[in-house]
């Protein structure tokens, strides 16, 4: 098997547990405040419903239950048996200290979870919530996932995130220090920004001296408003070589200790509009690798650019 020439997540798992670990996704039914009326209603351009989680809670399946038959699933599959529950769907530290603290005991119960992985926003972290993170992280690996999506404020409002990029590096000084790993979800191929500004928001997040980053393909999903703006034709998403140009372009501007949890994402076949290649994960990945071969390049090669 070929080296890949960026630092993956599951590389780094294996260092620090010498051995497979896998993510098991968890919705926890919580909320968002930009979709519950306290920012909004209408919640980010490109989010569903769903919150791009898998409506197990609504199905009203709890979190233990959801990961024990994620633990079981994936332990006949790849043999398994440590893993990381991962909070995906919505915000997931927005919610009173007592509720947070049932569900994140709830996750470490349960056999063979070694650790969690928080997704949530930037404005919804407060000192209450990191202590409790980092109490947990005396025994058990935590990361938290800060969804920044662009370093431009005028993209943000654009998307209606509801916050600013300041909010981020806020959240970042507060989150350091406390042994509290920190992701940053970035978005490429965001309505009205060119390639300079998505390499800008790359070297900002690589200057932010945080651990880990996810990139992210916009992807068009049934029932947002980005359908409406792709349907009006306000939007042309990126082909699949752009995208993967673009995402070595990034890869080069990145620390070579950052983590690199995610190159592209994963959307539900049954609500994606376009683009239709986003399906094709595994061809996207290998391009990725091809590229930066053919590049003689790799993750840090440039560094940041002043």
């Amino acid at each position: 098997m070929k080296q890949k020439r960026y630092r993956d997540f599951n590389g780094y798992l294996r260092e620090i547990f010498g051995c497979r670990v896998q993510k098991i996704t968890v919705d926890a039914g919580l909320n968002c405040p930009n979709r519950d009326g306290t920012i909004s209603t209408g919640g980010c351009i490109y989010c569903n419903a769903k919150g791009s989680g898998t409506g197990a809670s609504a199905k009203g399946l709890s979190v233990k239950q959801q990961l024990e038959d994620g633990r079981l699933f994936l332990s006949r599959r790849y043999k398994a048996n440590k893993f990381l529950a991962y909070f995906q769907s919505f915000s997931n530290t927005y919610a009173n200290i007592e509720k947070l603290k049932e569900l994140y005991d709830a996750a470490l119960s349960v056999e063979g979870v070694v650790g969690l992985c928080i997704g949530t926003r930037p404005d919804c972290v407060n000192e209450a919530v990191l202590s409790l993170l980092e109490s947990y992280s005396r025994n058990y690996l935590i990361w938290i996932e800060y969804g920044l999506q662009s370093a431009h404020d005028k993209t943000l409002v654009m998307l209606n995130r509801g916050h600013d990029f300041a909010c981020f590096q806020h959240a970042v000084k507060a989150t350091k220090h406390r042994n509290i790993r920190i992701c940053a979800h970035v978005i490429l191929g965001l309505p009205g920004e060119t390639k300079a500004d998505m390499l800008d928001t790359a070297q900002r997040v690589a200057e932010s001296e945080i651990d880990g980053v996810k990139l992210h393909l916009l992807y068009v999903v049934k029932g947002t408003p980005m359908e409406t703006l792709y349907q009006e034709e306000k939007y042309r998403c990126l082909e699949q070589s752009e995208y993967v140009e673009l995402v070595c372009d990034v890869l080069e501007r990145l620390p070579e200790n950052m983590v690199i949890q995610r190159l592209t994402g994963d959307p539900h076949p049954e609500e994606l509009v376009a683009p239709q290649w986003a399906l094709k994960k595994a061809q996207t990945l290998s391009l990725i690798q091809e590229t930066l071969e053919k590049r003689d390049s790799w993750q840090g090669k440039r560094g940041a650019i002043p």
